[in-house]
């Protein structure tokens, strides 16, 4: 993911979870130990689509869902997989047999999240500093792929074992599987936007 994505990710995160609303460009470069001018140019964009409004010495969310699907749209999603391949076996067993510094996303996330699942899933989706012992857990086999290793940002271990609402969103857009709307139907009304 890009600087510009993580800040975003912040924001939405602090506000949703939090209720904060209000920011300083200042202490947003500090806790990721950003430039200034690198938050300054993040917000470019949701200042121009009204998702944040800058005043004086801070800025404020106004538009949470703008600013998510503004991240869901801008998100490269296929850049960040850094690992593919197809396992024979079912997901709750390919989940069993992840590495334990793995952060679950997308469906397994939601699962994990909610005890529940919206509809039937065959992917897997991890985050990973790397795919090493991933690789040798499952070796590359031919087939579609149903496990996919995407490279961990250096933010999101502090989220926990399992990505937030506001990253399985975002996954979940980007995804092409048709139970993948599914899912997102579902995390809308538990994040309520």
């Amino acid at each position: 993911m890009t600087k510009k994505e993580t800040i975003w990710r912040y924001i939405l995160h602090e506000a949703l979870t939090k209720h904060t609303l209000t920011f300083t460009q200042k202490d947003i470069a500090a806790h990721f130990g950003y430039s200034t001018s690198t938050v300054f140019n993040a917000l470019k964009m949701p200042r121009k689509l009204g998702a944040i409004e800058v005043t004086g010495r801070f800025f404020r969310l106004r538009d949470a869902e703008k600013l998510l699907l503004l991240w869901a749209v801008h998100r490269n999603f296929e850049r960040d997989i850094i690992y593919k391949t197809h396992v024979d076996a079912p997901v709750k067993e390919i989940e069993g047999g992840m590495p334990a510094d793995v952060i679950f996303g997308a469906f397994s996330a939601y699962r994990f999240a909610y005890a529940d699942a919206p509809a039937d899933y065959s992917s897997v989706y991890v985050y990973a500093q790397n795919a090493d012992e991933i690789k040798k857990r499952f070796p590359p086999q031919k087939g579609a792929a149903n496990l996919y290793v995407l490279k961990q940002d250096s933010q999101l271990a502090s989220f926990g074992k399992i990505a937030p609402d506001i990253q399985i969103f975002v996954d979940l857009w980007n995804i092409s599987e048709w139970y993948a709307k599914d899912f997102l139907e579902a995390l809308k009304l538990k994040m309520n936007i």
